[in-house]
């Protein structure tokens, strides 16, 4: 319980050592290079006695590449003239069985299964931020909203319990995208495979994928573009619920006595250059922002890969996939600052619903439950509470209790239903306007009374531990599966 606000993802799931080094394009072809001169050597399909020279060619041009200005090629065809000059002709024996098809959509898969995996981190953070504010919130009773009006009191911890539970079902899809992501190309050549017995199993488990695309015609010409659309929305579905909190809160800047703002300072807002009154919520503007570019770079995937034939490399591009996720990690990580800047005055709040007639319903909800009267019936004289009220600007606290009792009387007239005087008490109708107590005596499950807001704040809690769970052992299998090429590929040279 206590280890997830502990220090959260500062060790379980902090960027590992690995990741220092730039896994990029240039990275993963060696790292298949590297597997393909292990395996091949070790099962017949390269000389062992060639293995070593070539080897050692491929270190120094790896090596290369990490120096300062180094030459860090993103394409096979690019990459093998550096790898000949250091080990001879003979090192494109490695390629056997190999092509451009299957090592490029390989090394996009790596390369989006690791960013997949930097956007899953910030989404628990995001998550935990919203949890914890939800946490210090659960007795804090604040309007609700409609159709852009004020619909219901309701607490703000359960407010923030149903965003954590869209981010929740963000973190199931991000998780489905990424194992239908993480399997393995290599091996499926252009696309009905080769006639080199190739090891795809043993190849996958080195560059970290527990499995294969199991068709050599998907790998490269279905698989390679359907990837890049499943991501970009993913990636809309997290821009679309941060835009909806934004807008929440934004909607609040245009009150004189907002209930809910961002604490000044820190970037979170900036002054007008000509009205001194003004603080301009510039976070949540640049919040916003981001949410709409990484929807419109998703969507853009989707333009990309329709209409092509299968195979074409117009939605593959490395820099647009990447660009799409890193889109909605800005935005998740401004979201966090949000989350992290919000003040709420829970007075400011509470006046609000009692200065409107959010409270309404339950007017109609106990007269049917309590009274047994028609719930239309008690609608339409809370209905008739509700005009006569906002036509004398009363408000819910001072309406009199005779002129309740006169509009029930006339509702039954009206309609047609035999009754007598309201049934309900002075002091039973003002209780039924109470905010508070109407989250207090809420029953179903799924609501804001303080007992299911323990369970569902509980609930979020195990689930985002099961997320960093998630994260650390994709993470850890990852770096394990390369650690274990890195040795086998070093005793290569011996």
């Amino acid at each position: 319980m206590k280890v997830w606000l502990g220090a959260v993802l500062a060790c379980a799931i902090a960027l590992p050592a690995a990741a220092q080094t730039r896994r990029d394009e240039f990275y993963w072809l060696g790292e298949i290079n590297k597997a393909s001169a292990v395996i091949n050597s070790q099962e017949g399909l390269l000389d062992p006695a060639a293995a070593p020279r070539i080897a050692a060619g491929l270190r120094t041009v790896l090596q290369a590449g990490e120096q300062p200005g180094g030459k860090r090629p993103t394409t096979v065809i690019t990459f093998e003239p550096l790898l000949i000059e250091a080990a001879g002709v003979e090192a494109t024996l490695l390629h056997a069985g190999r092509s451009s098809q299957d090592m490029l959509s390989t090394v996009r898969a790596a390369i989006l299964r690791d960013e997949l995996l930097k956007l899953a981190t910030q989404l628990h953070k995001t998550t935990a931020a919203m949890l914890r504010l939800a946490e210090r919130n659960t007795g804090t009773i604040v309007p609700n909203y409609t159709n852009g009006v004020a619909a219901q009191p309701n607490s703000y911890a359960h407010y923030l319990l149903g965003h954590i539970a869209g981010l929740e079902r963000n973190a199931e899809r991000l998780r489905q995208a990424y194992a239908r992501l993480d399997r393995s190309p290599m091996g499926t050549t252009v696309l009905n495979g080769t006639s080199w017995p190739l090891n795809r199993e043993r190849m996958a488990r080195y560059l970290g994928f527990p499995a294969l695309v199991d068709n050599a015609y998907d790998a490269a010409q279905i698989t390679a573009a359907e990837m890049p659309v499943e991501i970009g929305a993913v990636a809309g579905s997290i821009a679309i619920h941060a835009g909806a909190f934004v807008e929440d809160v934004m909607t609040q800047y245009a009150q004189p006595r907002p209930w809910i703002l961002l604490r000044e300072g820190d970037g979170n807002t900036y002054v007008s250059s000509a009205m001194p009154q003004k603080r301009n919520p510039g976070l949540l503007n640049d919040t916003r922002a981001e949410a709409s570019r990484a929807v419109s770079l998703g969507i853009g995937r989707l333009i990309q890969a329709h209409n092509i034939p299968p195979g074409m490399s117009d939605p593959k591009a490395v820099r647009d996939n990447t660009a799409v996720v890193a889109a909605a990690l800005r935005t998740l990580a401004s979201w966090e600052r949000v989350l992290n800047a919000v003040v709420i005055s829970p007075e400011r709040a509470l006046e609000e619903l009692n200065s409107d007639w959010t409270a309404s319903q339950e007017v109609a909800d106990v007269l049917m439950r309590t009274y047994r009267l028609p719930f239309r019936v008690g609608h339409h004289f809370a209905s008739e509470v509700v005009d006569h009220a906002k036509a004398h600007d009363i408000r819910p606290s001072d309406f009199p209790y005779a002129e309740a009792q006169r509009i029930y009387a006339h509702t039954l007239q009206e309609m047609k239903v035999e009754g007598s005087a309201l049934p309900m008490s002075e002091a039973e109708f003002r209780a039924t306007l109470d905010p508070v107590a109407i989250i207090r005596n809420r029953a179903t499950s799924g609501g804001p009374q303080p007992a299911e807001l323990t369970r569902m704040l509980e609930a979020a809690k195990s689930s985002l531990a099961a997320q960093e769970g998630w994260i650390v052992e994709r993470r850890g299998a990852i770096d394990a599966a390369l650690s274990a090429l890195d040795k086998d590929f070093a005793a290569l040279m011996k």
